[in-house]
């Protein structure tokens, strides 16, 4: 079992994030500590929210007083409602948070079941909850309850997939055709996407694009495809690789038949809406492109944009990693074309879009949410960085993907303390 702790200064994200799940039939609410019961046993975000509020109001100083745990078993595991809400209940009880207020969701819209948590992190006199060695303390917990539960140990799972993992394309290490072949020989087995478009913005997180190529062969007209690696800017680094090169899967008939199975799943597929809701969330809640990208990250979502010389949006992409999904977004619904972004970031007109659901107002004035980013696969743990590339197309996630295995957090911190009571005494010299 991995846990993922994320914290946030938005309490209201996390809720309404969960509670999509619930009306639109990809979840459930499981089990509610300490919480505002309601008449019919069925909640609205704002009744959830009420539950904490006494919490928030009394707290003190603390920035992201939000928690968002997610609990996910190995697949070929076979957990009960009954089983989640004990381990739910064990696993925040050993964790410190046993007497707070706490939601839990499960979720059943991917091919494997697994819980949600939502709740504060301080208590009634607004105090913090000690989180010292929380990373440690979490793993314990976890296999604690593997042993107890009989699942499958998470450090398993985790060694067996660490041999298959790739990295975006990094032209300047070389080899640069190995690099592309372990991309696009993966990625039709983990994602759905319907058009060359959308396949190249999920490429681009990889630093890699594709072209069409035309040309005349023993008298016929005849389409390839180019795959040609990029630097972090999205510019081009280096010389374009026929498709040939990679296998037909890599090629332009097997990608075809691709677009057209994917067209074929994702026809009425209720991933659309939740994909549809979040980011109309975030179009309504956020002023500017960066904040937009942000929270969307923060639930597992890359947005990609294209833009003309003249800075014109002329095409707009998400790509959701909980489904494993990419959209472009006239396909994801009319209102959120590229016209709809361009008019607002560029000159500032907000259209009047349908609310999926509704806004009651927010608890806290924070856009940071914490979604969770569920990973698909050990393969795209790159993009679990807290490095920004302000120009490039890579969106860090951060927030609840799982850390590198191994690292000492509380020794980090402690050293980065002392590197910077350093820099104080010789900025006093």
């Amino acid at each position: 079992m991995i846990a993922k702790i994320g914290r946030s200064g938005n309490l209201y994200g996390a809720l309404a994030y969960n509670q999509l799940k619930v009306e639109n039939e990809n979840g459930q609410i499981l089990f509610a500590n300490k919480m505002i019961e309601t008449a019919n046993g069925h909640y609205s975000v704002a009744q959830l929210a009420q539950s904490f509020a006494p919490y928030l109001i009394a707290n003190r100083n603390t920035e992201k007083h939000t928690l968002h745990i997610s609990l996910n078993s190995d697949p070929k595991d076979k957990v009960s409602d009954d089983r989640y809400r004990e381990m739910a209940e064990q696993y925040m009880r050993e964790m410190g948070y046993g007497e707070q207020p706490f939601v839990v969701f499960k979720h059943t819209d991917i091919d494997r079941s697994h819980i949600h948590i939502v709740s504060v992190c301080v208590d009634e006199e607004g105090k913090k909850i000690s989180d010292k060695f929380e990373k440690m303390r979490s793993m314990n917990v976890c296999r604690e309850l593997e042993r107890k539960h009989g699942l499958i140990p998470a450090t398993e799972k985790e060694h067996r997939q660490n041999d298959k993992a790739f990295r975006p394309v990094d032209y300047k290490t070389g080899d640069v055709k190995s690099q592309i072949a372990s991309v696009v020989r993966h990625l039709p087995n983990y994602y759905q996407y319907q058009t060359l478009g959308e396949y190249n913005a999920l490429l681009s997180l990889f630093n890699i694009t594709t072209e069409k190529v035309e040309g005349e062969l023993q008298g016929k007209m005849r389409q390839g495809l180019l795959y040609i690696p990029l630097n972090e800017k999205g510019e081009r680094a280096g010389h374009p690789f026929k498709a040939s090169l990679f296998g037909k899967n890599a090629g332009l008939p097997a990608l075809e038949l691709h677009f057209a199975k994917c067209k074929i799943a994702l026809k009425d597929n209720p991933t659309q809406k939740t994909l549809q809701s979040a980011v109309t969330i975030a179009l309504q809640s956020t002023n500017d492109e960066l904040a937009f990208k942000k929270q969307l990250a923060e639930q597992g979502i890359n947005v990609v944009v294209r833009r003309n010389d003249t800075e014109r949006i002329y095409g707009i992409t998400f790509i959701d990693h909980n489904s494993k999904s990419v959209w472009n977004g006239s396909r994801l619904s009319k209102e959120l074309s590229a016209n709809t972004f361009n008019d607002y970031w560029n000159n500032n007109i907000k259209l009047e879009i349908k609310e999926p659901v509704e806004l009651k107002p927010k608890i806290s004035t924070s856009n940071d949410a914490d979604l969770p980013a569920e990973e698909p696969h050990h393969l795209f743990d790159f993009l679990n960085t807290n490095e920004k590339h302000e120009d490039g197309l890579i969106e860090a996630l951060g927030g609840l993907l799982p850390e590198a295995q191994g690292e000492d957090y509380e020794e980090q911190d402690f050293a980065n303390k002392m590197k910077k009571k350093r820099n104080q005494k010789r900025g006093q010299k």
